[in-house]
């Protein structure tokens, strides 16, 4: 089976394609507006933007009627929001925050969550959330996307965010006795296709084979950094 998604409709009775590309870690991302109201809203269309320095990415479709999400006015409007990083056990309140709401509802408050205070910025962070990342707007753009034949939903425009970590707030129940941060523990959601979720349980690693590019590419100190996963 094949298809072109941009003239054919998918041959299976649902979309494929959002189960193409997964997990993907879901950007629990917190804001504040310019009159002062908190908003929090997930996003899965998410990613680590660089490593070094450490920046972040994502991207908030425009509404089918043009209208744009409220996290992408308040960070193009602020400059700041925070990554708050989701675990199975905060799937309920993430799943409410994701309501669709007007601008002036908290959705902390409609979640059910308690606030935490930044320290770099004037935006509220998840106080349960395990790890909090402040992060200052490093770019800002909206994208018209291809027309499609077969668009469902209208998603022309997207905003992409990118964002410079400029704090990372961890909790020591987050962090095992080997100095890593414990996944197993503190089990992240990731969004699958359809409306399914998936939790991160199980975690083994791999190293990179070392090449002859690989060893004149990189200082013998950035490569044991690289093997053990630090880099």
């Amino acid at each position: 089976m094949k298809y072109d998604p941009l003239t054919e409709k998918c041959p299976l009775p649902f979309s494929a394609f959002r189960s193409c590309v997964v997990p993907r870690p879901i950007a629990w991302i917190s804001t504040k507006s310019k009159s002062g109201v908190c908003n929090l809203a997930p996003f899965s269309q998410a990613q680590i933007f660089n490593i070094d320095p450490p920046m972040v990415c994502f991207t908030a479709n425009h509404y089918p009627n043009g209208l744009r999400k409220d996290s992408s006015i308040n960070i193009e409007n602020t400059g700041w929001f925070v990554w708050n990083f989701c675990t199975e056990e905060l799937k309920d309140g993430m799943n409410t925050s994701s309501t669709i709401v007007t601008d002036d509802i908290d959705e902390f408050e409609l979640a059910g969550l308690e606030k935490e205070k930044a320290d770099l910025c004037d935006v509220s962070m998840v106080a349960s959330s395990p790890i909090k990342m402040e992060c200052e707007l490093f770019k800002f753009e909206t994208i018209e996307c291809p027309k499609s034949d077969q668009s469902e939903l209208g998603l022309g425009k997207i905003d992409m965010i990118i964002g410079l970590v400029r704090r990372i707030h961890i909790k020591e129940s987050a962090v095992g006795e080997d100095g890593k941060i414990d996944i197993d523990t503190i089990r992240p959601l990731a969004r699958m296709g359809y409306i399914d979720y998936t939790t991160v349980n199980n975690t083994f690693p791999m190293k990179m084979p070392i090449s002859k590019e690989l060893l004149e590419a990189v200082t013998p100190e950035i490569l044991e950094k690289i093997m053990s996963g630090g880099g």
